[in-house]
């Protein structure tokens, strides 16, 4: 297994691709706390994947409430007497399909703000107990819009402020032990639903037929002709943070099936 003997910590553990990381993370042996604001979706995970023989446990914690993830840090500490993974992938309230000139301020920088303010508080409570035990990886998560995306709001500067952030963050922590990196997937499939694409854009009305032709453009887009699935993301996750990925860190790695070139 990857990732036996480890201890992670996911931040947005019931969303869809945090839940595909937590099972995934599990069924390579990590020991899994997964954090978020509602208990309920939170422990329905949990339970799954006890029940499906791995090590998972349930924690509220508001990524954004330093004293609350500080906390919830050192409590994790305590039980597991490690924290060797940090992952976040919180919901940045994004807003895509407005031209930006016509776009408003908070829309734009909404993201911007929760996006790098969840990576920035989470990453530091991990970086203070990895440092001290000599050891650690801090992954980041996003669609790497930065490369240029038209029509994304403030996607890709949320995007760009993130990657800048783990690439400093990797170089100041590195000669601790500690790999910081991450990994950018425009468009996971599995995390498509009409409910989802009407929070990012309320004119954007799909219905079966619409979802399935959005989800063929999307994979038309692609180098590859196909979208990766939330599965081969995940494992790329678990390998990236599993010390067979020892020698890669301060990059980004493109699980994106070639949207674009990096």
């Amino acid at each position: 297994m990857l990732l036996q003997n480890k201890n992670a910590v996911i931040y947005g553990a019931a969303g869809s691709v945090g839940s595909g990381m937590a099972r995934t993370f599990a069924a390579e042996g990590a020991r899994v706390f997964l954090t978020g604001r509602t208990r309920a979706t939170l422990e329905a995970l949990a339970e799954e994947i006890t029940a499906a023989g791995g090590q998972a446990e349930a924690d509220v914690v508001d990524a954004l409430d330093e004293a609350a993830v500080d906390a919830h840090a050192r409590s994790m500490v305590e039980r597991a007497g490690s924290l060797d993974i940090s992952i976040s992938l919180v919901t940045r309230g994004d807003v895509q399909g407005i031209p930006l000139a016509q776009m408003t301020t908070e829309d734009l920088l909404r993201p911007v703000m929760t996006g790098l303010t969840a990576t920035f508080v989470t990453a530091r409570a991990a970086a203070r107990h990895m440092t001290g035990q000599g050891s650690g990886v801090i992954l980041a998560f996003n669609s790497g819009s930065a490369h240029g995306s038209p029509m994304m709001g403030g996607t890709g500067l949320a995007d760009a402020a993130i990657d800048t952030f783990i690439r400093n963050l990797a170089g100041e922590i590195g000669p601790s032990g500690v790999r910081v990196l991450g990994m950018w997937a425009a468009g996971v499939p599995e995390s498509f639903t009409p409910e989802k694409l009407a929070a990012v854009n309320s004119d954007m009305v799909f219905d079966d037929a619409a979802m399935q032709g959005l989800l063929a453009q999307l994979a038309s887009m692609r180098m590859l002709r196909r979208s990766p699935s939330l599965a081969e993301i995940a494992s790329t996750a678990a390998f990236l943070a599993s010390d067979r990925a020892g020698g890669i860190t301060a990059t980004f790695v493109n699980v994106t099936g070639g949207i674009f070139a990096s």
